[in-house]
C-alpha cells in the first residue's frame, strides 16, 4: 500500500511538472497568435504583452496584408516544393538503401551504413562554402532541385531509423514472395513497404518539419531576390528605414506553423512507434 501512495506521489509531480513544461512551450505560440490580431503600435509599446482590445485588435488585417503585399503566397508554394520533394525523395531512396543495407551482408553494405551514420554527426558549417559552391557547378540551386541536397543531409536519419526496423522484419516473408515470382523491386513495393509503415511516417513528420523551418541551408544555396522559402520571407518584413513590420510578420509565422501542427496531429501516434521501432529492434 505504501509503495503504490509513493507512486501516486510520483505520477502527481511528474503530471504538474509536464504540465508546467507544456505551457512553457505553448506560451511563446499563444504569444505570437496573440500579437498576430493586433495593431503593429500596440506590439512595438509597452501592450506587447496585454490582451487584444478593442482599441488593438485589428481581426485578419494583419494576415491579409502578410499574405498580399509580402508575397507570401509565392514563398509558401516555394517552401512547400522543396518539403514534398525532399520528403518524399529521402523516404523512397534511404527505404531502399536501408533494406538494401540489411539484407546484402558484404562490406560494401557495411561501409555505405557508417557513413550514413557518420554524416549525422558532421556540422553544418564544415560543409556549407563547399555546398554553395558545388550546388551553383551544378544548377542545383532552385527550389525544385534543391531536393538533391536535403536527401544528401537527411540520409543520415532516415536510413538509420530504416535499417534498424528493417532488422527486425523476418525474412522468411520476402521469401516466400520470391518463390511466388515476385522481383526485388515487386518484393520492395508491394512486401516491405507496407510493413514500414510506421517508420516511413515517423520518418516523415521529422524531416518535414526539418526541411519546411529551415533557413540556413535554402539561403545558401537559393537566389534570395527569386527564390524565398517561409523562413526566408520572414527575415523580410522590413518597413522604411529598415523597420521590422512585426504585426504581419506575426502572422505568417501562425500561418506557417500551423501546417506542421496539423500533421504533427494527425500522425502523432506513429512517431513513438517508429522511433522506437528503428533505434531498438534488430
Amino acid at each position: 500500500m505504501g509503495a503504490t501512495k509513493k507512486d501516486r506521489r510520483i505520477n502527481t509531480v511528474l503530471s504538474v511538472l509536464f504540465t508546467i513544461l507544456c505551457i512553457a512551450w505553448l506560451y511563446p505560440v499563444f504569444m505570437i497568435l496573440m500579437n498576430s490580431l493586433k495593431t503593429e503600435r500596440a506590439i512595438t509599446t509597452s501592450h506587447a504583452f496585454d490582451l487584444p482590445n478593442a482599441e488593438t485588435f485589428v481581426g485578419l488585417k494583419n494576415y491579409i496584408y502578410g499574405i498580399q503585399e509580402m508575397d507570401f503566397l509565392s514563398s509558401f508554394w516555394y517552401s512547400l516544393v522543396i518539403t514534398v520533394s525532399s520528403v518524399a525523395l529521402i523516404l523512397l531512396c534511404c527505404s531502399m538503401c536501408a533494406w538494401y543495407i540489411t539484407r546484402v551482408q558484404n562490406t560494401l553494405s557495411k561501409g555505405m551504413y557508417y557513413l550514413c551514420v557518420f554524416s549525422m554527426i558532421v556540422p553544418f558549417q564544415m560543409v556549407m562554402f563547399t555546398l554553395a559552391k558545388t550546388a551553383d557547378t551544378l544548377k542545383l540551386n532552385n527550389p525544385y532541385n534543391i531536393c538533391i541536397i536535403y536527401l544528401g543531409f537527411g540520409a543520415g536519419l532516415a536510413v538509420f531509423m530504416f535499417t534498424g526496423f528493417v532488422k527486425s522484419m523476418p525474412i522468411a516473408i520476402e521469401e516466400a514472395a520470391m518463390i511466388d515470382g515476385c522481383n526485388p523491386i515487386q518484393i520492395f513495393f508491394k512486401v516491405v513497404c507496407p510493413i514500414l509503415k510506421p517508420t516511413m511516417i515517423s520518418t516523415a513528420i521529422l524531416e518535414t518539419m526539418w526541411v519546411w523551418n529551415d533557413y540556413l541551408l535554402p539561403t545558401l544555396v537559393l537566389d534570395i531576390k527569386t527564390f524565398r522559402t517561409i523562413p526566408m520571407a520572414i527575415q523580410y518584413f522590413r518597413g522604411s528605414y529598415g523597420k521590422v513590420e512585426m504585426a504581419p510578420m506575426m502572422a505568417c509565422i501562425m500561418i506557417t506553423v500551423l501546417p506542421v501542427i496539423v500533421l504533427y496531429l494527425i500522425c502523432q501516434k506513429y512517431i513513438i512507434d517508429g522511433v522506437v521501432a528503428g533505434a531498438v529492434k534488430g
